[in-house]
């Protein structure tokens, strides 16, 4: 799943939704709010009054503000404009990185992405064959491991833990007894959780629609805005309580879009991500079972919902200084697309696959924003995870979206090995805030002492989406392009230093917060901040310019 999707916990206060590549929906405008519109919704059975309006929500930050300076822009972004301007002003990048985005797919039309994406310089586009050699014909963007010879691509796709309760039905599951008897109240528990969630939200839509109607037929306009809703003047009771519920609707961010997309992320996890009987992989066509299979899949690297993977891809290398739409983190940068992730649970040996076509085609850093609960082929992943990290790529992994220690619930794929070890270019991410004091923590973020190292911004970010199209998005799917960004920057500046040294540098040179008290993640009461993360601190891309420039020969 998307990191903003890793698994979904109910009593999580800000929890972020849980599936494959979609923009993230703050499930808790669902789920804490449902119980109010329920009752709402007896405006039209109950006749129940609303009396009151919640005020509209504060204003969000800048859009860029996760690449500002506390200091100077008053928000704790990660200084990265700072740097280019007070120490890489007039100097060009010495070489161009290549970012791996391991995601559900990007638009690779888009405006703002277009010119800073890989293309495999010895694939002669379109002539359907493996001019390189390597295994994959025509990947002149990337590749898809979830796409079939055909031309068709996986879109939704079953959780994994569905996955195993089938197994274990089946009697063929890799786990004992014990670990069966445990996933199967997982999925039991999960499918109970959803489907609850989808009879509320249905009946919110249930009150949005009515609602909708008795206004529209009022004002003789299909649209419906705050300010023509606000303006209504009527006698009529019905007209009244329908005002006064949309109006409460719309303050508290339930918008139509967000009901309409609720309704579809939860009737997707109910028909398809759930479903046991559900079977994505004959699109692909592989023999599943043989993880040692690599050739598989098509180039469509855009897929079927690349929302996410655009955010993505923006985040980190949005062609700068354009005049349009955002500006990305990394000057020098080409972003390779290797499509993985469904709409449900990415499989083990795709993830496998993705990082080991992008370590052998050329990246110098991989993107990993997605996350699951369970990993039964982990030394598949292990494996290739080994293989990246001998060739000194440096993968950059989200925590996850639960709310939960890391230590204690594992998001896979991990930095841990199975059996022992443990990845040495692997920066593990979890999300920051726009907002400072205790609020300086994203309530929906996983965390762990000693499997998180570190914390980068991921609410409110403002990027690229499909379509051509922007959009805030909140999750650690944001913060970890936040820091491949900063890490494909300082590679582009300063081309000595190896993967280590720059994941040495980021997480040293982070801003400390450690001693900081702030709203424990998941609602457990305050924390300091250094017990979240190894380093209890927020990547700080001036000061890792700063200690790549002290570093003598690799001045810019």
């Amino acid at each position: 799943m998307i990191v903003g999707s890793a698994s979904c916990h109910p009593g999580v206060p800000t929890l972020v939704v849980c599936t494959g590549f979609q923009l993230q929906i703050d499930i808790m405008k669902i789920i804490f709010r449902a119980v109010a519109l329920v009752c709402l919704a007896g405006f039209a059975t109950l006749g129940a009054q609303v009396t009151s309006i919640v005020p509209l929500p504060e204003a969000g930050p800048a859009r860029n503000w996760h690449q500002l300076d506390l200091k100077t822009d008053g928000v704790p972004g990660i200084s990265s404009e700072r740097a280019m301007k007070e120490l890489l002003a007039g100097v060009q990048p010495k070489r161009t990185v290549i970012v791996a985005v391991i995601d559900g797919g990007t638009d690779t039309a888009h405006v703002d992405l277009r010119a800073n994406l890989w293309t495999n310089p010895k694939e002669i586009a379109g002539n359907a064959k493996d001019d390189d050699g390597n295994g994959y014909a025509d990947d002149i963007r990337g590749w898809d491991f979830i796409g079939g010879k055909d031309g068709r691509d996986v879109g939704p796709d079953t959780h994994e833990v569905t996955r195993l309760a089938a197994r274990c039905k089946a009697g063929t599951s890799p786990y004992p007894p014990e670990t069966c008897k445990t996933i199967m109240a997982d999925f039991e528990r999960e499918r109970a959780e959803v489907m609850g969630t989808l009879a509320q939200v249905k009946k919110i839509d249930t009150v949005s629609r009515l609602v909708s109607k008795v206004l529209s037929a009022v004002i003789m306009r299909d649209s419906l805005t705050v300010e023509r809703v606000q303006a209504i003047v009527s006698n009529d009771p019905e007209v009244q309580r329908a005002k006064s519920v949309f109006l409460q609707l719309n303050a508290q961010g339930l918008t139509r879009k967000e009901i309409d997309d609720g309704l579809k992320e939860y009737e997707s996890r109910a028909a398809f991500g759930l479903n046991p009987d559900f079977d994505s992989r004959k699109i692909v066509g592989d023999n599943y079972a043989d993880l040692t299979e690599r050739y598989y899949g098509n180039n469509d690297v855009t897929g079927p919902d690349a929302l996410h993977g655009t955010h993505v891809a923006g985040i980190i290398g949005a062609v700068r200084g354009n005049n349009i739409g955002i500006d990305g983190i990394a000057p020098a940068v080409r972003l390779m697309i290797v499509r993985t992730v469904p709409d449900g649970d990415e499989r083990d040996k795709d993830v496998a696959n993705a990082i080991r076509y992008a370590a052998d085609n050329g990246a110098n850093v991989i993107n990993m924003s997605f996350g699951k609960g369970y990993s039964p082929e982990k030394k598949a992943v292990d494996d290739a995870v080994k293989y990246a990290d001998a060739k000194g790529v440096l993968m950059i992994h989200a925590a996850g979206n639960d709310g939960e220690d890391n230590s204690k619930k594992v998001s896979f794929p991990t930095s841990m090995y199975e059996g022992g070890g443990r990845a040495q270019n692997w920066i593990e991410v979890g999300a920051s805030s726009w907002k400072t004091g205790d609020s300086l923590v994203a309530t929906f973020s996983n965390y762990s002492k000693s499997l998180v190292d570190v914390f980068a911004p991921g609410v409110d970010i403002y990027s690229t989406v499909a379509g051509g199209k922007y959009a805030r998005d909140s999750g650690t799917s944001m913060a970890a392009p936040v820091v491949t960004g900063v890490a494909a920057l300082l590679m582009g500046y300063f081309p000595n230093l190896t993967a280590a040294d720059v994941k040495r540098i980021i997480l040293t040179s982070a801003t400390s917060h450690a001693t900081e008290q702030v709203a424990a993640p998941g609602g457990k009461g305050s924390v300091a901040f250094g017990t979240l993360s190894a380093t209890g601190a927020i990547v700080n891309a001036y000061e890792a310019v700063k200690m790549a420039q002290s570093m003598g020969a690799l001045r810019p």
